[in-house]
């Protein structure tokens, strides 16, 4: 099935290294060349601005979506194709969710992390049948990958749920896989 709305969930924030802008720049540019529509948190700022920036600059439809409390601190993005503004952190991941056709975290922090777990969690109980992908820069979610492995070696979590998650650290290599994804959807409980 091929992704034509790709929410990625990332950082308001920089990073340490450059590196973090470059990726979330060359995935912003990877999604437009790609005529994929770009949704997101809305922000202007850090790798959320980079993403939205550069997809806007080659050509790219970007929908962001923010709570009327962030809209300020997150310095919200006037120059998006559309922008929501929402009242709640539920309302902007429920309308983020309901918009996509996949998911994908690029590097951020307890808010990034938040928001794709919570789209990952649904896909392992089928509330959806929609490939969750990690751009791993600069081997970012190496530990949270060891961390779900190791909570598959100790019984919590199914080995299939493992084979749901798409990772790369090439973005089209990583859009590749989103498009080729074929759900899988693993009884928890027999």
């Amino acid at each position: 099935m091929e992704i034509k709305n790709l929410t990625v969930f990332c950082g308001s924030s920089a990073g340490t290294d450059d590196i973090y802008i470059e990726n979330a720049e060359t995935f912003g540019e990877a999604l437009a060349n790609k005529n994929k529509t770009l949704i997101y948190g809305g922000a202007q700022v850090g790798c959320m601005g980079a993403l939205a920036n550069t997809s806007l600059h080659h050509g790219g439809s970007v929908v962001g979506v923010i709570p009327q409390k962030l809209k300020n601190v997150e310095i919200a993005h006037e120059q998006l194709t559309q922008l929501h503004v929402v009242e709640t952190m539920h309302e902007r991941k429920s309308k983020m969710a309901d918009l996509a056709d996949g998911f994908v975290a690029l590097p951020g922090g307890a808010g990034t992390l938040e928001e794709w777990f919570e789209v990952f969690t649904w896909a392992q109980l089928g509330y959806h049948a929609k490939p969750c992908g990690l751009l791993n820069v600069n081997h970012f979610f190496d530990p949270l990958i060891a961390m779900l492995d190791h909570t598959i070696e100790q019984g919590f979590m199914n080995e299939d749920y493992r084979q749901m998650l798409l990772i790369d650290s090439d973005p089209n290599a990583l859009l590749e896989k989103m498009d080729a994804y074929t759900p899988n959807y693993a009884v928890k409980w027999t």
